[in-house]
């Protein structure tokens, strides 16, 4: 029998290419079936899981390259996270010196008169802590429905009113205070133990867009 040098030389440099793409075919299905294993099993049940995003005032106090973070701007999510990270740096599990509670920093008479009594567990649930935020702001806007509708546009220390910086100030010191301060011309200023007050949060939270927070005596909840 008469065999073709090249044609062996061909099928010797052949067979071990075949071999080497059978083994790359087979790890790929073996780490295919791993990470379908890995999805199947993965669960965010019970995690805490919230975020902070800057928005564009706070931007350039950060070390953050700018493809790096989204700006919220003036939104709503803008104006609810800016009054997170200011009360707590976002936190939802945080308690301070005085008894204020979560991200948003509630009192507990707060949260009882909104129906949650269960402390403990308002710390732990971040969709309540959540809730909580939305249903005060609602409330406050239904307090200060006619405050917003006169004083709004009307510059009173310095400081230019606007409707979500009534509600910030509302969230800070109660809408109560925010009444006395704009009836009063900004002579009757309360402040926090910290020393933030209604005419700082009037400032600090200007000209966000809380047009889709509706007022309401009764908020729901959830």
């Amino acid at each position: 029998m008469i065999y073709n040098f090249r044609t062996m030389k061909n099928k010797l440099f052949v067979f071990p290419i075949l071999l080497i793409v059978a083994i790359v075919i087979g790890i790929d299905f073996d780490a295919r079936n791993n990470e379908d294993r890995l999805i199947a099993t993965f669960s965010i049940e019970g995690k805490d899981l919230h975020y902070y995003v800057p928005n564009e005032a706070e931007s350039s106090t950060t070390h953050l390259l700018p493809r790096n973070y989204i700006l919220l701007g003036k939104s709503y999510v803008g104006f609810k996270e800016a009054i997170g990270f200011k009360e707590s740096r976002g936190r939802y599990q945080t308690v301070n010196p005085y008894g204020y509670l979560g991200k948003y920093q509630f009192s507990e008479s707060t949260l009882k008169m909104m129906g949650f009594n269960n402390i403990e567990n308002f710390l732990k649930n971040t969709k309540q802590q959540e809730a909580a935020f939305a249903a005060y702001v609602s409330f406050n806007k239904w307090v200060l429905r006619n405050d917003i509708d006169r004083f709004v546009g009307e510059t009173i220390g310095g400081v230019e009113v606007t409707e979500s910086g009534l509600l910030a100030a509302a969230h800070l010191a109660g809408p109560g205070n925010v009444k006395k301060y704009l009836r009063s011309n900004g002579s009757r200023d309360a402040s926090d133990a910290n020393g933030a007050s209604v005419r700082y949060y009037l400032k600090k939270f200007s000209g966000y867009d809380t047009s889709r927070i509706p007022a309401s005596e009764k908020p729901q909840r959830f």
